[in-house]
């Protein structure tokens, strides 16, 4: 049944093709905007269709094209914007903050609030509970709610996994953060991931442990 479990709305938005993900109680209508990477009013038209009340923007991590459009959406719809803390200080005040600059990309928002390993968003009885999953970057979160979906950003994809020479990436830790934090959820874990690259735009933890190419020689 629908009230069972949250809602979840796929949205690719920005010219990197990042899967943005409104997520949803269906019964009160609250709801987390996950991964705004652009396209602010394409983003804000669904909210509205939907009749969703926002209480957070949240990014898996502080890649601008994952988090472009944050700032417009949270002056639209006044719900504070959060990141992990290690990223708004690598991305926003220290040497990673002109890594998109020359792709494009405008100067990361500024985050309303940070948050680190542990830390929940609660949506009605539903709950969104941080995983700190380094590697992609410092701060590459998961976002996991405890009965069925997981949120991957850019450290796990179907069938691949994140780049990790980017700066402030380490390829050998997103590996670790994998093997660690995801893989040991229950198999019948949904992963969203943060763009749509694999055979399918959705998985399951059991399907990437078994046939995912970059994870196999861990097992």
């Amino acid at each position: 049944m629908a009230g069972d479990y949250l809602q979840v709305e796929t949205l690719v938005v920005g010219p990197l093709a990042v899967c943005c993900y409104l997520v949803y109680d269906p019964e009160s209508l609250e709801g987390v905007v996950i991964d705004p990477g652009g396209e602010a009013e394409k983003i804000l038209a669904r909210v509205r269709e939907l009749g969703l009340r926002v209480k957070w923007i949240l990014g898996t991590h502080g890649h601008a094209d994952h988090v472009a459009a944050a700032g417009e959406i949270r002056q639209a719809l006044g719900a504070p914007y959060a990141l992990h803390r290690a990223d708004e200080e690598f991305f926003v005040h220290g040497p990673g903050a002109g890594v998109f600059l020359s792709w494009g990309f405008p100067p990361n928002p500024p985050a309303d609030e940070t948050f680190e390993e542990g830390r929940t968003f609660s949506l009605g009885p539903f709950h969104l509970r941080v995983l700190h999953t380094p590697g992609h970057s410092p701060g590459s979160v998961c976002f996991y709610d405890d009965r069925r979906f997981l949120f991957t950003g850019d450290t796990l994809f179907v069938g691949a996994v994140g780049r990790g020479d980017l700066p402030g990436g380490d390829y050998f830790q997103m590996l670790r953060s994998i093997r660690e934090k995801l893989l040991v959820l229950p198999e019948d874990t949904v992963v969203f991931p943060g763009h749509d690259y694999g055979d399918r735009p959705t998985s399951t933890i059991g399907r990437e442990k078994r046939e995912n190419p970059f994870l196999n020689e861990e097992f």
